[in-house]
């Protein structure tokens, strides 16, 4: 029984960890584009980078699949969270940090056709902007 609840442990730990490392990787892959395009948003490279990295984290490519968003969703996204929700505050920034997170990026692919201000305003609510 003792051997179990170690094994158990064990398992949950590693479990952990492996969160906290996407965890961080998620945060600093955010934050570099932040740096790189928050004053150049209208670059199409933005878009393939933001892409890229959905593809790449195994939850978010879920989402993608679920919610049928592609490349032009987060494009037509990314114009419309620039119109209301163009708003730093630290390490986040509403048009880019918004499609790193599970929730968010559910939420936008499900009402991207939502008026944009309400995208906007739900986004900074969801960021703590």
């Amino acid at each position: 029984m003792t051997v179990l609840l170690y094994l158990l442990l064990a398992a949950l730990v590693l479990l952990f960890l492996l969160e906290m490392r996407r965890s961080l990787r998620r945060s600093n892959a955010a934050f570099t584009l932040v740096e790189k395009y928050e004053h150049d948003l209208g670059n199409p490279a933005l878009v393939d980078e933001i892409t890229s990295f959905i593809e790449s984290d195994w939850k978010l490519r879920r989402v993608m699949r679920r919610e049928r968003g592609t490349r032009e969703d987060i494009r037509q996204l990314i114009k419309h969270l620039m119109l209301w929700g163009n708003v730093r505050k630290g390490r986040r920034f509403v048009p880019i940090t918004s499609f790193f997170y599970v929730c968010s990026l559910s939420y936008l692919l499900r009402h991207k056709d939502a008026e944009p201000k309400q995208l906007a305003m739900k986004m900074m609510n969801y960021l703590h902007i």
